[in-house]
């Protein structure tokens, strides 16, 4: 004959379930800013494979180099005051650094939208060609963002060999070449941006010369 569990083996089961799930649940709990991360990441990436893929070198054009596929952020009331970006190429006659609507990546994953969170002046976070997990602070609560280290300015371009550049696209052509390369800084440090929320912040660094970029802490 079967025997049932009696009320203390019971309680035992209980008790080893409860202790488990006290100590699983928080790994399987999301960390928003680590997943804010990682799309920036895939991102960044995502721009250097247009700039390998889409060479933007004019000889006939003296500023073709302000054309390369970058990815900038921004706070504005176009993305309602929150942190977001956006992956574009200036292809415009006036190469202001800025995009124009056109002028912005398609998201691989729907044809129907833009990657941008919005742009001040161009597209609103709440329009449906807008992709909203652009605005990382409306989607994963980052408060803010900066480039530190090998990098300065709000925007990571690449060349067509994968390389990263960075500082404002709308410099003159010496400056840019010159000094605009991402190297690293004084102490041996890569380019790093760092994203901030409530739960701290994390640091992704982009690689001199490899454009790999990765998160540090």
């Amino acid at each position: 004959m079967k025997k049932a569990f009696t009320m203390m083996e019971l309680i035992f089961v209980l008790i080893v379930i409860g202790i488990l799930a006290a100590v699983i649940m928080p790994e399987m709990k999301s960390n928003k800013l680590r997943e804010a991360a990682i799309q920036l990441i895939s991102h960044i990436r995502y721009t250097q494979h247009l700039a390998m893929v889409d060479d933007k070198f004019d000889a006939t054009d003296d500023n073709w180099y302000k054309g390369r596929w970058q990815i900038v952020f921004g706070t504005s009331n176009f993305t309602n005051d929150r942190v977001a970006y956006t992956v574009f190429s200036d292809t415009s006659g006036n190469s202001t650094g800025n995009p124009d609507n056109k002028e912005i990546a398609i998201n691989p994953m729907n044809k129907f939208k833009l990657l941008t969170g919005g742009f001040t002046g161009k597209l609103h976070t709440s329009d449906p060609k807008a992709t909203k997990e652009l605005n990382i602070g409306e989607t994963y609560g980052i408060t803010s963002y900066s480039l530190d280290k090998g990098c300065s300015n709000a925007r990571i371009a690449f060349d067509h060999m994968g390389r990263p550049f960075t500082g404002d696209m709308s410099s003159t052509g010496t400056a840019y070449h010159a000094g605009r390369l991402i190297q690293t800084d004084a102490g041996g440090d890569p380019c790093e941006i760092t994203l901030t929320s409530s739960e701290g912040s994390i640091v992704i660094a982009i690689e001199p010369e490899t454009g790999y970029a990765h998160i540090i802490n």
